[in-house]
């Protein structure tokens, strides 16, 4: 490639790098993906039916499908949330990731294995500094970056934010299926709200067919969560599990004020900031924030206005602003204190709630079909906000 200039690199090959990459590799653009060797996230795995539709998702990838939540209270009460007609489906983060970029090859985009390092520039040409495998630094020719390198971006850091956004620090535990145990369901993923696995997010376990994910995330300072997720464990009954591997990543619980750097970088995914508050739910906001990014990209590379990056986030807010503003509200009330997360638990049992949340999660919109549901369960919220609401 000594030469040869790209119009993208992309930085970063997991959901929302490879899907930019491909989007900008079916419109004829020369693009390359570059992407550390051997990294996998740290991830529930679930996907809803609005990415497996619009990003033409095969049934083969999905290793389970889920068809109900269990949600768990500090008292160990316990509520299920049954999904009406569908399923959320569950994925390997090292199987889907690599289909999605090999689809991006099947397409025309260039793969190199490499760690970035920085941008260089000279005059209208951008050069990506990278390490091979072989801890060699090469560099790339290109016009634009797309950052897609993870909540602790590099790219991010050097062109466009240098704090980056705050974040949840997550750690799961990947384990054999316990089958047949007597509890346990693999069509059901149970949440923990439990101020001792986690005292500002949850615990969960996650069914992936022949494996489990068992894991917490926590913004506190000092908090132990691999002590967490041995509790957890226990207290599901999973002790005897044999453990296959652990991880642990940083998770962004707020998108960055700006996502460019007005010249020829725009981010997209977790270094954009986009995991939704509350649910940690990730996948789907990286995909659609990797094709806004190289939309975006494509507009620029056309018009030649540095000003069409900026379209990234201005359409990513538009579309998905107001559900992260509605969570992040949640999570700051709700999550505070084992009180408020009883309470939250017991607003779960109601129908209403179950059947609009799963709606929204569903189809990625504020469900308005059923105006006088919204009306009830505002004042079931105001009943439990003022300690008058049955737990």
């Amino acid at each position: 490639m000594t030469g040869q200039r790209f119009d993208v690199v992309v930085v970063g090959g997991g959901p929302s790098g490879a899907t930019a990459a491909d989007v900008l590799a079916r419109a004829g653009k020369a693009v390359v993906l570059l992407d550390k060797a051997g990294r996998i996230k740290p991830c529930g795995g679930a996907i809803p039916p609005r990415l497996i539709k619009d990003f033409e998702i095969p049934d083969a990838l999905l290793c389970a499908k889920i068809r109900s939540a269990r949600m768990v209270s500090p008292r160990q009460k316990t509520v299920d949330m049954p999904i009406d007609g569908g399923f959320v489906g569950m994925v390997n983060r090292e199987q889907f990731d690599e289909f999605l970029r090999e689809r991006a090859k099947s397409h025309g985009a260039t793969r190199v294995t490499g760690a970035y390092e920085r941008l260089s520039r000279e005059g209208d040409v951008t050069r990506v500094h990278f390490l091979d495998e072989a801890g060699v630094e090469q560099t790339l020719e290109t016009r634009l970056v797309v950052g897609a390198d993870g909540a602790l971006s590099k790219v991010a850091r050097q062109e466009v934010d240098a704090e980056g956004p705050p974040c949840v620090f997550a750690f799961h535990e990947i384990i054999e299926a316990p089958r047949g145990q007597p509890g346990f369901d693999g069509s059901r993923c149970d949440v923990i709200y439990d101020g001792k696995i986690s005292p500002d997010f949850y615990g969960w376990v996650f069914p992936h067919g022949n494996t489990v994910s068992v894991g917490s995330g926590s913004a506190q300072q000092g908090f132990k969560l691999r002590q967490s997720v041995t509790d957890l464990r226990s207290q599901a009954g999973l002790t005897g599990a044999r453990t296959l591997r652990r991880e642990g990543a940083p998770i962004p619980m707020k998108p960055l004020s700006r996502w460019d750097n007005g010249r020829d970088v725009v981010l997209a995914g977790d270094a954009a900031g986009v995991v939704a508050p509350a649910s940690g739910e990730g996948i789907y906001y990286a995909m659609v924030g990797g094709q806004l990014a190289a939309e975006a990209a494509l507009e620029c590379l056309s018009t030649g206005k540095a000003t069409a990056l900026k379209l990234a986030r201005k359409r990513f807010m538009k579309a998905h602003g107001r559900v992260f503003w509605i969570l992040g509200i949640m999570q700051y009330f709700w999550y505070s204190s084992d009180k408020r997360r009883e309470r939250f638990v017991a607003i779960c049992e109601d129908k209403d709630v179950q059947y609009l949340t799963w709606q929204a999660y569903m189809t990625k919109e504020l469900f308005r079909a059923r105006p006088t549901a919204h009306v009830r369960i505002f004042f079931k919220d105001m009943a439990h906000l003022f300690g008058i609401g049955t737990t």
